[in-house]
């Protein structure tokens, strides 16, 4: 039977709750955002500054963007309100997928395009399946439309691969209005095929499969999942992890143009900064750069695997730059090596309390991480 979990479903307010009583009982019943990367505060607790800190934590390319994406956001014109159909990003991505703009939305991140989804398409009562171990925006969306969540959770024992058997058991049980799956998948590097995800779609016509394809260019030959003809499928992309525009937010939905419709129909006006157009707009022009430092940290990650492996630690199989790594006690391997400067992701908020994620960066600052590790495993271990 596949493993599932439950939502939480809202709660009685407590007399302790440091909430307005005006604020609404789903947004009560959901927990603080935990992200895992170091923050300000964080960093001034450890009397250090972001640039003292080589950041594994966080998904991104090491190698920043593309050359000419700084000349764009600086000659962008601030002094006006920005396109708030991104017309010109959305039809030179809709040219990139060989689709056409009305297949295209454009989102401040694919974060916000979770939310937007959330909004559009999940009713209260709805019951919403997500594919976990993975990325806690999905659930907390869900959550706060006072939808009821259930995960669907791949299993250690098999590398945190989904069994396709097991999430259409899910599928059918629950027959849920919206499906999430993450492919590669954040935080364990696995894929669902897009095959598979199709197959679902066809089998189960009422459900709205969800796709974050965020980290597909890190997995060259990787057929994505976009299909405009499925009004069933859509696809989540991020130009934030690839194209390193994290501090822009960019990001955008692929699909059936009355899915699209559904996003653009709840999304904030002028919700993607005049900034962020014009740099999605330089970073696919510079596509080559980015295509060539995504194989650079693919070859950097194989190598850092197999040190990290050889000092002892127990790597997981990805098929991406980052993965999971089994500590012990994850918390505190991290702030072993937050006190050397280094930042890797505790994967507790993950339900993964004895893991942390490692994204690869480039080869001399891995040398740093794998010393590091090597330090903190001669002492005490976590």
């Amino acid at each position: 039977m596949a493993e599932l979990t439950s939502s939480h479903e809202p709660t009685a307010e407590r007399a302790d709750d440091p909430l307005s009583p005006f604020v609404r009982p789903h947004v009560r019943a959901v927990p603080p955002a935990v992200h895992g990367a170091l923050s300000d505060g964080e960093l001034r607790r450890w009397g250090r500054r972001p640039e003292e800190v080589l950041d594994f934590s966080a998904n991104v390319n090491p190698y920043g963007p593309p050359p000419g994406v700084e000349g764009a956001w600086v000659t962008a014109d601030v002094a006006r309100y920005p396109d708030p159909d991104a017309l010109r990003l959305r039809e030179a991505l809709a040219d990139h997928h060989g689709v056409r703009p009305e297949h295209i939305v454009v989102t401040n991140g694919t974060a916000e395009l979770i939310w937007l989804v959330a909004l559009a398409f999940v009713r209260p009562g709805d019951r919403v399946l997500v594919c976990a171990p993975t990325y806690g925006d999905y659930a907390r969306a869900v959550r706060l439309m006072g939808g009821s969540v259930a995960e669907c959770r791949a299993r250690e024992e098999d590398g945190f691969a989904h069994r396709a058997a097991h999430v259409e058991e899910a599928l059918r049980r629950l027959n849920p209005r919206l499906c999430f799956i993450c492919t590669p998948n954040n935080p364990t590097g696995r894929i669902v095929p897009a095959n598979l995800i199709w197959r679902w779609a066809d089998t189960f016509p009422h459900t709205l499969f969800a796709v974050d394809e965020a980290y597909i260019n890190f997995v060259p030959g990787l057929l994505p999942a976009v299909d405009p003809a499925r009004p069933n499928v859509l696809v989540l992309r991020s130009m934030t992890k690839d194209y390193a525009l994290a501090g822009l937010r960019v990001g955008y939905g692929v699909g059936h143009a009355g899915l699209i419709g559904g996003v653009a129909r709840v999304r904030p006006s002028w919700n993607v900064s005049a900034v962020a157009q014009a740099a999605g707009l330089a970073a696919l022009a510079g596509r080559a750069h980015m295509e060539l430092t995504v194989r650079e940290v693919r070859r950097a990650s194989a190598a850092l695997r197999e040190e990290l492996g050889a000092v002892g630690l127990e790597v997981l199989p990805s098929s991406t730059h980052f993965f999971l790594v089994r500590v012990g006690r994850a918390r505190a391997f991290r702030d072993a090596l937050a006190r050397q400067g280094i930042a890797v992701r505790d994967c507790t908020s993950f339900g993964l309390p004895a893991h942390v994620r490692v994204s690869a960066r480039r080869p001399e600052e891995n040398r740093r991480l794998v010393e590091a590790v090597r330090a903190v495993l001669r002492g005490r271990r976590p």
